[in-house]
């Protein structure tokens, strides 16, 4: 028989000594439809998953801790459907002390009588004792997960980026129960209160009262980055990302949020791969990539970047001086493979060159690991974008990208290396969908939307962070007859507003670059300065900034390799 858990503080030593084996419970849902039949919505994304895994499963047997409200709340819908054959809520303290550890012993003694009943055999000390794990030491310079429950397909995730090991020290990735002295002891009286103490003497996680100090073990000097994890509506670590000690708190970290749902990894796999290989790059912590990798033909002398994005695909070829001989922007289309092919073709027609001319190529954009089939490497955009931008004009310390599905506020220092970065990309509110779906809303072209705004009268505020209730706002404002002008400020003032706020939470300062399609609209420009109290610079090669970096990194490569003209 088998007892499911999902808290490290499940007493898997116990349940192992009358003879049951415990798995732990890894919940990914496809979709959370039996969960919100049985549950409020906004349950955390993980609870959610939990009652998913459960019915889809056909779980049996599950021991629940109160590790958090959203856990009790999972037992008593499980306990009102009465489908388990075992089900148990371990009820535990906030503290560690001698009244704690009495308390816990006394609730697990409770358990083992459960136990008992269940199984129908007698605690046995030699199968709890063999139950215990020795942990191995940290494998030196890592990467840590850290924050709430994670599961196997995000630890693998986060480890396909980087190059380090990494250590799972999330609240259920790090169970640390020692094996307390060579032997147990032989009675199940005299276990208790010992087993206790070794279940509470754990890292803590964020419930216990006392969780900070007992946390500073979980990154030491060899974190050579951390990755901090929440679950959407988290009560315990939405909040909870401080790194824990003076000492790490210099330590890169990067934070990511997912609901526990294969979208996360799928439809939503781009975002969420885009953070973790920028975080890698910047850290120096990517996947070997070698240089090889973008060279596709050695003796030739053109480098070209591609940068497929959600709307357009651009493309940018240089000469081994670094100097643009042609560029291309397409519509990326309905295939990022297609589109790419387009933007190259057309860059190498404006330039008269072929594809033998080109020595390297890198692929950068959320379809870049689609694009590389004939050869070149992959870099996120994130530095790419960073690469461009310092190319454009080295003063530039913080580059602002609002691009077609997402909007990024990057932080440069004065080598143009990505300092921090962060993204919006929770809905498209703010980004260049947003403006696209409002000039559909108000009838006219993009170009027109873009100039249009400097022309507004009345100041218009369009308050909704959503992107259908602003549009339902903005239908309101053209049924009132609300001049398109005045219209039109008040969104550039919500899109300038919400980036400026990302500005700020990378510590943002000048000189600002504005980079990515949405560049051109004078108007968002214009309020985006007010909103940063500052000038943004615009350059005419705002747009390519992306396929301009990814082909500097092209450049790089080929300059590694003989030119056979004897150029430099």
């Amino acid at each position: 028989m088998t007892v499911y858990y999902a808290c490290k503080y499940a007493p898997l030593e116990l349940i192992a000594g009358f003879g049951a084996d415990c798995a732990a419970l890894d919940p990914l849902a496809e979709s959370f439809s039996c969960a919100e039949r049985h549950a409020h919505p906004n349950l955390c994304g993980y609870a959610k998953a939990v009652l998913e895994q459960v019915e889809q499963s056909r779980v049996r047997a599950l021991v629940l801790t109160n590790c958090c409200d959203a856990m009790r709340r999972v037992y008593d819908v499980l306990e009102a459907s009465g489908g388990l054959d075992f089900l148990y809520f371990l009820p535990l303290p906030h503290q560690t002390g001698p009244a704690a550890r009495a308390r816990l012993a006394r609730d697990l003694g409770r358990l083992a009588q459960a136990l008992q009943a269940y199984t129908g055999r007698a605690f046995d000390p030699a199968l709890a004792a063999r139950a215990f794990v020795r942990r191995s030491r940290r494998p030196g310079p890592h990467i840590t997960l850290l924050g709430a429950h994670g599961g196997s397909v995000l630890y693998h995730t986060v480890q396909q980026a980087f190059s380090l090991p990494v250590v799972d020290a999330t609240c259920s990735g790090n169970r640390r129960v020692e094996l307390p002295g060579n032997h147990l002891p032989d009675t199940l009286a005299a276990f208790l209160p010992v087993y206790a103490g070794a279940l509470l003497d754990q890292p803590p996680c964020m419930r216990m009262e006392a969780a900070l100090p007992g946390r500073r073990a979980l990154v030491d000097r060899e974190t050579a980055g951390v990755v901090y994890h929440t679950v959407q509506f988290c009560d315990y670590y939405a909040t909870g990302f401080a790194v824990p000690g003076t000492e790490a708190e210099t330590i890169p970290m990067l934070k990511i949020e997912t609901d526990c749902t294969r979208q996360t990894y799928t439809s939503g796999g781009g975002q969420l791969s885009t953070r973790l290989g920028a975080f890698a790059e910047s850290i120096g912590a990517q996947p070997r990539q070698e240089s090889a990798d973008a060279v596709t033909h050695p003796g030739a002398r053109y480098a070209a970047g591609i940068d497929s994005g959600s709307t357009s695909t651009d493309a940018v070829i240089l000469d081994r001086s670094g100097r643009i001989v042609a560029y291309s922007i397409v519509p990326t289309g309905a295939g990022a493979k297609a589109g790419a092919r387009q933007a190259l073709e057309g860059a190498l027609t404006r330039a008269g060159l072929t594809e033998a001319d080109l020595g390297a190529r890198v692929y950068t954009g959320y379809g870049r690991d689609f694009i590389g089939g004939e050869g070149g490497a992959a870099v996120t955009e994130i530095t790419c974008h960073a690469r461009g931008a310092h190319h454009l004009d080295p003063e530039v310390r913080t580059v602002v990208d609002i691009g077609g599905q997402d909007s990024k506020v990057i932080r440069l220092d004065a080598e143009g290396a990505v300092q921090n970065f962060v993204m919006n990309d929770k809905c498209a509110a703010g980004t260049g969908r947003f403006l696209e779906m409002m000039a559909r809303t108000l009838q006219m072209p993009l170009s027109e939307m873009s100039t249009l705004g400097l022309a507004w009268k009345k100041d218009v505020t369009i308050s909704s962070m959503c992107t259908v209730f602003a549009e339902s706002e903005v239908v309101s404002l053209v049924a009132q007859s609300t001049a398109p002008a005045d219209i039109i400020h008040g969104l550039n003032k919500s899109v300038a507003g919400r980036t400026a706020a990302l500005a700020k939470r990378v510590n943002g300062t000048p000189k600002y670059m504005m980079t990515g399609g949405v560049a051109k609209n004078q108007g968002l420009v214009k309020e985006l300065e007010k909103s940063l109290g500052a000038p943004v610079e615009v350059s005419e090669y705002s747009q390519l900034c992306g396929a301009l970096g990814a082909a500097l990194f092209a450049l790089d490569a080929l300059n590694r390799t003989p030119d056979p003209a004897g150029e430099k």
